[in-house]
């Protein structure tokens, strides 16, 4: 089929099933109906948390309706994403957006409140209420935040502008999903094509070298027709966290990024520090590329067909999850027991259509199991992308069944160490399992990949990012050129010299949608490389391990997520796990060179 399919196209076994959050949309208006109701609740607390009673009511009222916010607001993202043309899904997630929008207006005044009063009172409101210590994370976390919550109208009115700050990111994506056509380009046989998100990897992986150079020129080619209004929502972005950062009296909108997480930015600046000590290894396995293809110049269109020809097989959607569960099962029988159950159970959307939202993830809403969204297309990257992704989903379920929900969602900052951590005892099990040169040339060359992909490319995203926040915040304007320079200077320096920058690379920003996630992207390095050192103790002392791993997967947010880490023996405040992990992108590299 060179056309993709409509939603109704895909079979019932592939899609998730929504109806274990609701059953139906009567259900949806019904809690959509009591939330609005309940909004008013809370001002029978304004201006009256000054006793232990009212200070757990207000608590328990805040999270009875955040969880059904999260349940409607979930469930509505979700069903747009299946689609992101349908009008009604749109509507639907638009109405769930505003109130939320609304519920946080309603809650503006219970932090700053809360905070008027002393560290004394609140120490002695929960010695007064034992119900009280469950939030005594929650209120010790708060109290570090003071200087930067504001009086209660300010907070309301950062909350009502929740709508308008979330604009870029709603502007990019509908653009990216919805209304963004590719040309069509011809496949190695010769077909027209259409070219597609979902389908350019697999056609950046293509050994016919002009396939991969059409779908680069006619990918980037469509961003650049964009790049102007790219570049604005873009720039948007990037003032909005200016702007919230200067309310809150940040010195930086890194500082402010990361300040939720209790992150100090020498984390961000020392991973950025440690990978430019190690750029040598990159620029390396540039040239063991450009060695390995036989190529007089190397381009950017290179950098993801394997190095090892015809040997990337098919690989169909029931093969994949078995080698999953045969490759996770150092994690032991609990563990495996609820990857089966998400594999039998309509946790997972596999199959691209037209519309779906691109790449993939993993979401939940409290009280029900998470989901994964894939966009599935039968190589070896779609499988660990489902092991990636339920590393996720099982990290949430974990959470969810262990966590009340004012801890269950974990932190960002530990949400990738899980789901790599699958992708690295995987590896290990192919690689073990692997009988003949050119498959263990191929998974070799598929693990430098990862260490690629989400090290050193990771942390170039994380560079960008931080580069034209200072340079906004210095009052330097950031146009489409601006943007286009920075972007071709990084990727020169994280490269090296052997490989042609193609000039068309310089639009590839515009198409990341974590840039809308500001300073995301940083903890994909950061938990990739606690991940490994997780792995690898994993695999070194077996199941007393995997119990000290659960209890890390189960902590959710009860904790600064550095202090859980540290729990696992993992100090991601110095340099060392960033450097020995890419210390094993080092031994890689040797192997794979006396393999060539």
């Amino acid at each position: 089929m060179t056309n993709l399919p409509s939603r109704e196209e895909i079979q019932d076994i592939y899609k998730w099933k929504l109806e274990d959050i609701y059953q139906n949309e009567e259900l949806w208006e019904k809690d959509y109906n009591e939330v609005k109701q309940q909004i008013s609740a809370f001002d029978e607390y304004r201006g009256k948390i000054n006793s232990a009673k009212n200070l757990l009511g207000v608590l328990k009222l805040k999270d009875e309706v955040g969880r059904k916010i999260d349940k409607l607001f979930t469930y509505a993202r979700m069903r747009m994403d299946e689609d992101n043309s349908r009008a009604k899904y749109q509507a639907l997630a638009d109405r769930a957006m505003g109130l939320l929008v609304e519920v946080s207006s309603s809650i503006s005044f219970i932090e700053p409140e809360i905070l008027s009063l002393s560290k004394e009172k609140l120490k002695t409101f929960t010695e007064q209420n034992k119900e009280l210590k469950l939030y005594e994370h929650y209120l010790t976390n708060l109290l570090r935040m003071k200087e930067h919550i504001l009086d209660a109208d300010r907070e309301k009115m950062l909350a009502e502008m929740g709508e308008i700050a979330e604009a870029p990111g709603d502007i990019f994506k509908m653009l990216d999903n919805a209304d963004i056509r590719f040309p069509k380009i011809k496949d190695e046989n010769g077909n027209e094509v259409e070219l597609t998100k979902g389908r350019y990897i697999k056609f950046m992986e293509s050994e016919n070298r002009e396939v991969r150079k059409s779908a680069f020129e006619a990918f980037h080619n469509t961003y650049k027709g964009m790049v102007n209004t790219l570049s604005a929502t873009t720039a948007a972005n990037v003032k909005t966290n200016i702007f919230v950062k200067n309310q809150r009296k940040f010195g930086s909108s890194l500082e402010a990024s990361l300040f939720a997480d209790n992150v100090p930015v020498e984390v961000y600046d020392n991973l950025i520090n440690t990978v430019h000590q190690r750029l040598d290894l990159m620029h390396r396995y540039v040239r063991l590329r450009k060695k390995a293809l036989g190529l007089d110049e190397m381009h950017m269109y290179d950098l993801y067909v394997p190095l090892v020809k015809g040997y990337d097989k098919s690989i169909d959607y029931e093969e994949a999850k078995q080698m999953v569960i045969e490759g996770l099962a150092p994690m032991g029988d609990d563990y495996i027991g609820i990857l089966k159950d998400g594999f039998n159970s309509e946790w997972i959307d596999v199959y691209e259509n037209r519309g779906k939202t691109g790449g993939a993830y993993s979401w939940g809403t409290y009280g029900t199991h998470p989901y994964v969204l894939l966009n599935f297309q039968g190589k070896l990257n779609d499988v660990f992308t489902i092991a990636h992704e339920m590393g996720h989903a099982i990290h949430t379920h974990y959470s969810f069944e262990n966590q009340p929900y004012v801890y269950a969602q974990y932190t960002i900052f530990v949400a990738e160490v899980a789901s790599t951590c699958n992708e690295a005892i995987l590896i290990n099990y192919l690689l073990e399992k692997a009988e003949k040169k050119e498959e263990k040339m191929f998974l070799l060359n598929h693990f430098m990949e990862q260490f690629k992909g989400t090290v050193y490319r990771q942390t170039m995203f994380a560079e960008f990012e931080k580069i034209i926040h200072e340079k906004a915040e210095g009052g330097e304007p950031l146009n489409a050129q601006v943007l286009q320079e920075i972007y071709h200077e990084l990727n020169e320096m994280y490269f090296g010299p052997d490989i042609h920058i193609d000039s068309l690379i310089d639009y590839e920003w515009a198409r990341i949608p974590h840039f809308y996630s500001s300073f995301y992207v940083y903890k994909y390095a950061t938990g990739f490389s606690a991940a490994i050192a997780i792995s690898k103790n994993i695999l070194e002392n077996g199941m007393p391990a995997v119990e000290n791993y659960k209890k890390f997967l189960s902590s959710g947010s009860s904790d600064y997520p550095l202090e859980l880490l540290k729990k696992v023996d993992v100090d991601l405040t110095r340099p060392k796990p960033i450097e020995e992990a890419l210390d094993v992108f080092e031994k890689l590299l040797d192997e794979y060179e006396t393999l060539i």
